[in-house]
């Protein structure tokens, strides 16, 4: 099993800071520094009415970090001249007055090496900035980091425009073959990896938000340090993630990471917005991408792309993880959804005493109608493993043919999904919710009739945000046995674990992230 590093690695970690008042961005400042922030970055623009001098004297002598200044005039017309001096007048001011870093665009960097870079003071660093809009070949980012590096820029910057998640390997490949300090990333939920992995490929820098005040496409000071523990990532960390769309509501981030750590991987675990699966598995094919989660809306499609699939998740046709096989690369499919959806719900019935005479059954849900809304991946999962136990199927799913194909697989009967609304299961019946009704932000609405949920022993939701859906809640009032897909997600997460890191998983431990962070 790999260690994780001991020692910090050398990234820092920035915060933004875009306060339209001196006072606010003080405060904003100790605030940064109290949820873990290296540094802060200041851009200037944002403040009103801002006059360099006063404003700047008022910043510096009360930083309690190192500050970056960033300072970029709306340009006058035409005006290029004008606005660059303003903005090497204003930069050269922040040098004297204490800042420690500050930074230039590119496109007056090259001006101000031919003319003032000798006279620079080495107690202030330097950044040349770039920003690239679209990014078509690792040789186009080369010759934007040879013209940057012509300015004899400390450190170089370099943003870009993600549009989907496999251009972030040129990003990556650029800082791990860069031989100067260099800041690379790209914006964007696409682009959001590249700051959470910018350590382990050797970026000087990654940025966070402050908590409560989020920033589009960036992570928050506070996951940084205790989700991904950013400190000790180096060269060697395996990345795993959840490759899915959306990937927003994934709290793998802060089950994964933790444990990791507790149990001395040298991993880490983070949201993959992938848009085209071909794509994404040839692009990150390196031993250091080590496996992935799988979700909505790819745990059946992703099954064509593994190079070999567990006999469960095969005969499911449904994989919830990939693990890259150490000795030969390949991509191998598991299902952990399956046994972690049905386990809850069994366990759920025993706890609750055994109901409609089925106290001799030696299953709980033996000869039991379970009612499946949803036929998809996890639905896929939980009716191969509610036809495991014996139960009866009855399967909706928007999709028809779908429904009826997973009906008979599982020897079940599939009904058209309008039906849904007028369906009356049997007293005792199950029902699981397998489909993303119900999810933040859409979380009012539930998939069944509410008047129905009294004839159901057992409700099931595979939603986990929120942690008590409205389908939940409403099924409490009606007096049914709840299992909240939090539950499936630990267990599956467990399963994931072990397959992850080839160890047992620290399963009480996990067990109280859950409930505390959940």
């Amino acid at each position: 099993m790999g260690s994780v590093g001991l020692l910090k690695n050398s990234a820092m970690v920035c915060a933004p800071l875009m306060a339209t008042s001196v006072d606010q961005l003080i405060d904003d400042m100790v605030e940064a520094k109290s949820q873990g922030a290296d540094c802060v970055e200041i851009r200037l623009n944002a403040i009103h009415n801002f006059q360099p001098h006063k404003h700047l004297q008022l910043l510096l002598k009360n930083k309690p970090l190192p500050i970056l200044i960033v300072y970029r005039p709306i340009w006058e017309g035409n005006d290029f001249e004008g606005d660059a001096h303003k903005q090497l007048e204003v930069l050269g001011l922040a040098k004297e007055l204490g800042a420690d870093y500050v930074e230039l665009d590119l496109k007056i960097a090259s001006d101000f090496a031919k003319n003032e870079k000798a006279s620079w003071s080495s107690g202030c660093k330097l950044i040349t900035s770039c920003f690239v809009d679209n990014v078509t070949s690792k040789e186009d980012l080369s010759q934007v980091i040879a013209s940057m590096q012509s300015t004899g820029a400390d450190i170089l910057k370099i943003v870009t425009n993600a549009n989907d998640i496999t251009e972030l390997e040129k990003t990556f490949h650029l800082l791990s073959h860069c031989q100067v300090p260099l800041i690379a990333y790209s914006v964007g939920e696409r682009g959001l990896i590249s700051q959470l992995l910018g350590p382990k490929f050797g970026s000087l820098l990654l940025y966070g938000s402050l908590d409560g005040n989020a920033v589009p496409g960036l992570p928050s000071l506070v996951n940084l340090r205790q989700a991904y523990g950013v400190d000790f990532m180096d060269h060697d960390t395996k990345v795993f993630g959840l490759i899915s769309k959306p990937v927003g509501h994934s709290k793998g981030p802060i089950l994964h990471n933790p444990t990791f750590r507790h149990v001395g991987y040298n991993g880490i675990y983070v949201p993959m917005f992938v848009d085209d699966l071909k794509e994404f598995f040839r692009v990150y094919s390196s031993p250091d991408f080590a496996g992935f989660s799988v979700g909505i809306p790819y745990k059946e499609a992703v099954v064509s792309f593994c190079d070999e699939v567990d006999p469960l998740a095969e005969s499911i046709g449904a994989v919830n993880t990939i693990i890259r096989r150490p000795c030969d690369g390949k991509l191998i499919g598991y299902n952990t959804d399956c046994e972690a959806s049905i386990t809850a719900i069994e366990d759920a019935l025993k706890v609750n005493g055994p109901t409609n005479g089925a106290a001799f059954l030696p299953c709980t849900l033996a000869r039991k109608m379970f009612v499946l809304v949803g036929a998809g991946g996890a639905g896929r999962a939980l009716a191969f493993g509610a036809k495991s136990r014996g139960a009866r199927i009855v399967i909706f799913d928007i999709d028809f043919d779908r429904a009826k194909a997973l009906a008979a697989a599982v020897c079940g009967e599939a009904l058209p999904f309008e039906n849904l609304s007028s369906f009356q299961p049997e007293k005792g019946a199950i029902l699981a919710n397998a489909t993303p009704i119900g999810m933040h932000p859409n979380k009012d609405r539930i998939p069944v009739p509410e008047g129905s949920l009294k004839d159901y022993v057992v409700v099931f939701d595979a939603v986990y945000t929120p942690r008590k859906t409205t389908l939940l809640e409403d099924a409490e009032a009606a007096g049914a046995v709840i299992v909240s897909g939090v539950e499936m997600f630990l267990r599956q997460a467990i399963g994931q674990f072990n397959l992850f890191t080839g160890s047992k998983a620290p399963e009480e431990f996990m067990r109280a992230i859950v409930m505390a962070k959940f």
